[in-house]
């Protein structure tokens, strides 16, 4: 984005994909729904390109879309973040604590006759975001080393951590409320493998870039010449994902419109607890703009791919759990995307932390 997080943002100064980046998505998302309505078989064509069942477009799209994200992170910078106990709490508490509760909550008050979608929208939450909340973040001019961070952790309990609350929030704690019970069938390697493709494989190459760009030609090109030239195509890399992910559901989602609007309430509420409870928490803590937004949209976002993969292994692509986890993004994307320019609209009402002036000054 042209934007930074050390100046104001101003829709003035954006360029035009940033400018108009509500009109790129909304077109990307008929443009999906469109191609998947009138390309009989689609989803047979890139289920082709799936390598152990990952789908290859999906893959190549999201790698596409956090490289250059990536690519800006100061990693000189994480002590910062690692250090800021607030942060991290509080980041654990609204991922792990908050969010299934919340996800498994709405699920069973407002889909209490739709056991397929109730229990595709309880994956949904259980599976946190750690691609995707990385361009939120980037366009709310939220603070790209916290986001580091913070999707890192994501990633490391959610190998260790989503097949267990699978297992609690679909058939322990039903039980004990006397609710219907179910399972999910995933293993940590499954889990990790998705880490390791969508979050390892961009976080390397974007450090091992800083690192040998900034010594090759010093960090004043680095910012100043080479990030600009590849920041576009982290949203070129977002629209080709949207692209692919409502084509390879245009049909189901296009067929089944009371079913999706009865998939969204839930989630439209979901975010919107989950984004207003960051803030507020970010807000408490006096964390500060940069922090308080990357902890907002780190809790609200969602690892959709992880979330449909396990859906469709365990109940088949044509579930009624995967097409909720389908659902997800198509929610998802245009709420937070709105949420970016509440955020942005928000930042004149936040001082800066004291870490942050702190850093800022010693850096002068």
């Amino acid at each position: 984005m042209s934007t930074t997080t050390d100046q104001p943002a101003v829709v003035g100064k954006l360029s035009t994909l940033d400018r108009y980046l509500p009109v790129w998505i909304g077109v990307a998302m008929v443009a999906g729904l469109l191609l998947g309505r009138m390309i009989p078989g689609l989803d047979d064509v890139v289920s082709a390109v799936e390598i152990d069942g990952i789908s290859l477009p999906i893959a190549i799209g999201l790698l596409i879309m956090m490289y250059p994200v990536l690519a800006k992170v100061r990693y000189d910078r994480l002590d910062t973040v690692t250090g800021d106990r607030k942060l991290l709490l509080g980041s654990l508490a609204l991922n792990w604590v908050l969010g299934p509760a919340l996800m498994f909550a709405l699920a069973w008050l407002l889909l209490p006759d739709l056991p397929e979608y109730r229990t595709g929208l309880i994956i949904v939450g259980l599976a946190r975001c750690i691609a995707m909340v990385i361009i939120w973040n980037d366009l709310a001019c939220g603070d790209r080393e916290a986001a580091a961070v913070l999707v890192a952790i994501n990633s490391v309990f959610q190998v260790f951590m989503f097949a267990i609350l699978g297992w609690f929030y679909l058939s322990v704690l039903p039980g004990w409320l006397g609710l219907e019970q179910t399972t999910i069938d995933t293993s940590p390697w499954q889990i990790a493998k998705s880490v390791l493709i969508f979050l390892g494989i961009p976080l390397l190459a974007g450090f091992l870039t800083r690192r040998y760009g900034e010594k090759a030609k010093g960090r004043e090109w680095y910012e100043e010449k080479f990030l600009p030239r590849i920041g576009p195509w982290a949203l070129y890399g977002l629209l080709f994902t949207i692209v692919i992910l409502f084509a390879l559901q245009g049909d189901q989602i296009t067929s089944k419109p009371w079913d999706v609007v009865r998939i969204a309430l839930p989630l439209l509420v979901y975010f919107a607890v989950m984004w207003g409870g960051g803030y507020a928490l970010g807000a408490v803590m006096g964390l500060g703009y940069e922090r308080t937004t990357t902890l907002a949209f780190t809790a609200a976002g969602n690892n959709f791919e992880l979330a449909i993969a396990v859906a469709i292994a365990t109940y088949g692509v044509t579930s009624g759990q995967a097409l909720a986890g389908v659902v997800g993004p198509l929610i998802e994307v245009p709420v937070l995307v709105g949420l970016v320019y509440v955020s942005l609209a928000l930042r004149k009402r936040f001082t800066p932390a004291p870490s942050a002036i702190s850093s800022a000054t010693k850096e002068s």
